[in-house]
């Protein structure tokens, strides 16, 4: 995921401040994701979650990253390829439910893990966390397309 955000960041970096600013977000849930999945391996006790400021603190940059796409930069990407014709339009249109599915699962992970939990939670978090990992990951992808789609054809 770290390699596709890099190659994101130096073939459309700088074109568009939107997208710097989206990429970047991105960056940093990509890096607390790590950490978290890093703990879950390595760090934490049998015992315990993650410390909870930090599980807060990625499920918190995950709603605005996901915010962010649903609410400002995918209008703007749709409307675009919508102007240059079917088949961007087309591309937009088939894209926009694969990352919508991924929302349903990050949010799902917000409103379980976002407040303070009980450890019975403990099992569930690290194939909820692998899930999501995994979600993402595609969402990303399919990200790249829609801003792959609107350079190629609208800059």
């Amino acid at each position: 995921m770290l390699t596709r955000l890099e190659s994101a960041k130096k073939e459309w970096g700088g074109s568009h401040s939107v997208i710097d600013t989206w990429l970047e977000e991105r960056r940093e849930l990509l890096v607390l994701y790590c950490k978290l999945a890093g703990l879950s391996d390595f760090e934490r006790s049998d015992q315990a979650l993650p410390c909870k400021t930090e599980i807060q603190a990625f499920c918190q940059i995950l709603m605005d990253y996901l915010s962010a796409g649903h609410f400002e930069i995918y209008d703007d990407i749709v409307k675009a390829c919508k102007e240059q014709g079917e088949k961007s339009a087309q591309l937009a249109q088939n894209l926009y439910p694969k990352i919508a599915g991924s929302t349903e699962m990050a949010v799902s992970f917000n409103d379980k893990y976002a407040e303070e939990k009980e450890k019975s939670l403990l099992p569930e978090f690290d194939n909820d966390l692998s899930a999501l990992g995994q979600a993402l990951d595609q969402r990303f992808e399919f990200e790249d397309q829609l801003i792959e789609n609107l350079y190629t054809n609208h800059s």
